[in-house]
């Protein structure tokens, strides 16, 4: 494993959530670090979509099949139930319409598996409140006017959002310092509190109006 893989505990959290053999498709797969220790570890059958040309090239030299993709506008061409799982990791709020990314998903996979950082965390908060200024943490490292993200949220706000696009919650598992916890059957506002980043494992409960 690389030290830049052992870094990611949301990497951890979601190979443990893929069965063996399972088809999954990551969106925004980046360099391909978590498609090439799902194909090794679960044997799962991987694809990726990738925005960067760069995260395309790298996945290419590991032997892993990415395409070049933006998740706002090309999920719509998959066919419904073509993969088993979705993974989304740190991703979602770096989408213009998150919304629709997670219909798609639950379109296109029985379960989704989704990773963000929480904007409800209490440094985050306590930053906030002290500082008057938007906070920059291990979660949110960047600078406002620099940061790719475009729709910040809590894990109560994904939550509901993850309910009304159709997914009923699984396990939501905190991680904070790096360090992931037991993972928890509901969203609390202690988790919120206490959640430096998160990881949603979510399966389909009904079909929404597209």
């Amino acid at each position: 494993m690389s030290n830049a893989a052992s870094t990611r505990a949301d990497h951890e959290i979601i190979i443990n959530a893929v069965p063996q053999g399972a088809r999954v498709l990551d969106v925004g797969c980046g360099d391909g670090v978590l498609l090439k220790r799902l194909k090794q570890e679960r044997n799962a059958i991987v694809r990726g979509m990738e925005l960067s040309q760069a995260g395309v090239n790298a996945c290419v030299a590991k032997g892993l099949s990415v395409v070049q993709g933006d998740a706002d506008l090309d999920l719509a061409l998959y066919p419904d139930d073509s993969f088993d799982i979705v993974v989304l990791s740190r991703t979602i709020q770096a989408t213009r319409k998150p919304e629709m990314v997670l219909k798609q998903m639950h379109r296109i996979g029985a379960k989704a598996v989704v990773s963000l950082p929480n904007f409800g965390f209490w440094q985050v908060r306590l930053s906030l409140l002290l500082n008057g200024r938007m906070p920059v943490t291990q979660g949110l490292p960047d600078s406002w006017h620099e940061t790719e993200n475009l729709h910040l949220c809590t894990l109560l706000d994904f939550d509901d959002l993850a309910k009304q696009s159709g997914f009923d919650l699984e396990s939501v598992t905190r991680i904070a310092a790096g360090k992931a916890s037991a993972p928890s059957r509901a969203t609390s506002n202690v988790l919120n509190w206490l959640s430096e980043e998160a990881v949603f494992v979510l399966k389909r409960a009904w079909m929404p109006t597209r």
